[in-house]
């Protein structure tokens, strides 16, 4: 199947061909005629999987019909990179028409935005917080849209916009067409969609699993090791681009210093960065000035960079979906990619419900002096101290025997020659080795 079989308009089709893009995705497969058609759409898809064309195409060819200068279609996205990435996807496939939009965002002046929206544009791409903002100022018109999209649904559920979105929704005519896409489907984006769907087409593309071009690894090491096997890793790894997921953005920028510190040529995008920070750092890792971007989950929403090959984990995602949201970011359009992720004793229970997702285990991988048997700084300081002076390390001062009977700890590795260390009174540390 080729784009051709879609019968877009003659320069919808020349922007395609020039942009060289092969046969459509199965998102695009399923969603672009029934879009087409003029109907509502529910899309579940995970990231990657080109859903930006498969709901950005319809529109254009829709909007080439009509009157010009009037806001007819609406797209709301959850962050500035997203917004920025689909408003940019536009501009490429609408080169060739006299079609135009705007980007609409926080974090940056108003003035601009007002400017480009009065000199007549048929298609906003918003964050609903600054879109509140321009419809409150009554710079934005939006009573004759014909199209409205809300991509990554989720996403907005996750950073608390479902009020907004319901207060936006008040300024839209009832008769339109409506396009939710979104990951995933929480209870409330379904209750959503119930409500301002009309008999949608489903779409469902392997949502909850990862591309099938991604190899998956998984490396036990303790939570103060983290930095140093994430090193030895770089070191020992043949990269191109690599995407490091932290849980917080404290951690993602500390961690994005030390790398630099290091020698490695990295940045980190998170929610403290100003838009013009954030959009440095997002450019220079597309275009290879950074070679490593640190990222939380929130910042990387919107990241749109081909030829990244590994993905990691420094810190284990809370959910399954969120797995998949962060390593689809590498195995795109066949490319073969690699996921690592660093895991500590208490991520057992969802190693066992990512694994659950994937319908496999994980590969388990050890480098030496990066395992759940790491000695403790004490020992570590006793052994710096007497490799210094030649003298052979002396053992480990048992720990005193704890008379209460302990509770296991279930761990989801392999667990062999339990031992006590010095300074770990009471507690068992262990050798993991991979299943």
């Amino acid at each position: 199947m080729s784009f051709t079989s879609f019968n877009f308009h003659s320069q919808i089709a020349a922007a395609i061909k020039t942009c060289g893009y092969p046969s459509p995705t199965p998102i695009q497969r399923q969603a672009i005629p029934p879009a087409l058609d003029g109907r509502d759409i529910l899309g579940l898809a995970q990231t990657g999987t080109g859903k930006t064309a498969a709901f950005v195409l319809p529109i254009l060819q829709r909007l080439l019909d009509g009157p010009r200068k009037n806001v007819r279609a609406l797209i709301i996205a959850p962050t500035r990179e997203l917004a920025e990435q689909i408003h940019g996807y536009i501009g490429k496939m609408a080169v060739k028409t006299d079609l135009r939009s705007v980007v609409v965002y926080g974090g940056v002046g108003k003035q601009g935005q007002v400017k480009k929206i009065r000199q007549g544009v048929e298609i906003v791409v918003a964050c609903p917080g600054r879109l509140l903002d321009h419809l409150g100022d009554r710079v934005i018109n939006l009573e004759k849209i014909e199209l409205l999209v809300l991509d990554e649904a989720d996403h907005m559920f996750d950073k608390g916009f479902l009020p907004d979105i319901r207060r936006i929704l008040k300024y839209l005519p009832k008769q339109r067409q409506t396009l939710i896409f979104s990951a995933t489907m929480p209870k409330e984006i379904r209750h959503l969609a119930k409500n301002i769907l009309n008999d949608p087409a489903t779409v469902q593309i392997n949502h909850t699993l990862p591309a099938p071009t991604i190899s998956h690894r998984l490396f036990p090491v303790e939570q103060q090791r983290k930095t140093a096997l994430l090193k030895k890793i770089m070191e020992q790894t043949e990269t191109t681009a690599t995407l490091v997921f932290t849980r917080t953005k404290h951690r993602a920028k500390k961690l994005a210093q030390q790398l630099q510190n290091a020698g490695y040529s990295a940045t980190s995008l998170q929610g403290n960065l100003s838009q013009q920070k954030r959009q440095q750092a997002l450019d220079g890792f597309k275009h290879g000035k950074f070679k490593i971007l640190v990222a939380t989950d929130v910042a990387s929403r919107g990241i749109d960079v081909s030829g990244i090959s590994h993905v990691i984990n420094y810190d284990m995602p809370d959910t399954a979906e969120t797995y998949t949201h962060r390593t689809g970011r590498t195995g795109r359009a066949d490319h073969t990619g690699e996921a690592f992720t660093f895991a500590v004793r208490d991520d057992s229970r969802m190693i066992r419900i990512i694994e659950r997702s994937l319908g496999k285990k994980m590969e388990r991988q050890t480098i030496p002096g990066f395992n759940n048997n790491v000695s403790s700084g004490k020992d570590e300081m006793i052994e710096r101290r007497t490799a210094k002076a030649g003298r052979p390390t002396p053992p480990a001062t048992p720990a005193r025997t704890n008379r209460r009977k302990r509770r296991s700890v279930p761990f989801d590795f392999d667990v062999r020659n339990l031992s006590r260390r010095s300074g770990t009174r009471g507690k068992h540390t262990s050798t993991l080795s991979g299943r």
